[in-house]
């Protein structure tokens, strides 16, 4: 009932003139923050939702001070996001698939194989990353624009391309460094 009552002020404060435009820009965040708050089984402090974003209930688990400018997660699987996650606009992550490995039928059957994805600590994403089921990404890692993760990401690894292969490291000291500081964007 919530959801449908932001929906509905939504349309309505983007219709009505007198808003300015950063007056509108802070209400679409709060509105965006509000819903995934709600929908997530679990979120951190000082989460920011910048753009649409959609998460099934209750199987998301986002850590503190996270940043999203548009992501979707299709499927029940679960995700967990480390503490100060950052992502680009358009991305996607999928916990779910047809089981098509001993499928009764072809292409695949009905039966649906659920894979939890995690991401750690310090993790930003560019535009369009796909993550698929059961992915892993280590702490302090990058993931590039368009690319496409399946399988695991070391931490501190700058990836890349479809599928996700490592680009180069972070240096270590450097950001051992920053993180005993607290500097956190």
């Amino acid at each position: 009932m919530l959801e449908a009552l932001f929906g509905i002020w939504h349309r309505i404060a983007g219709k009505v003139g007198g808003f300015t435009k950063p007056a509108r820009r802070a209400w679409a965040r709060a509105y965006w923050t509000s819903l995934v708050r709600l929908r997530a089984a679990e979120a951190g402090p000082g989460l920011r939702v910048n753009g649409r974003t959609q998460m099934p209930g209750r199987t998301v688990r986002i850590g503190a001070n996270c940043h999203f400018n548009g992501m979707t997660v299709h499927g029940d699987g679960g995700v967990t996001f480390g503490d100060n996650f950052h992502s680009g606009r358009g991305c996607k992550i999928i916990t779910v698939n047809h089981r098509w490995e001993g499928a009764t039928a072809l292409p695949y059957d009905s039966e649906v194989v659920r894979k939890p994805v995690t991401i750690g600590e310090n993790v930003w994403f560019g535009d369009d990353v796909l993550v698929l089921p059961g992915a892993s990404i280590g702490e302090g890692a990058i993931i590039a624009a368009g690319a496409v993760v399946a399988g695991r990401i070391e931490p501190l690894t700058v990836a890349g391309g479809n599928p996700a292969r490592p680009i180069k490291q972070r240096d270590p000291k450097h950001y051992e460094r920053l993180k005993l500081e607290g500097r956190y964007h």
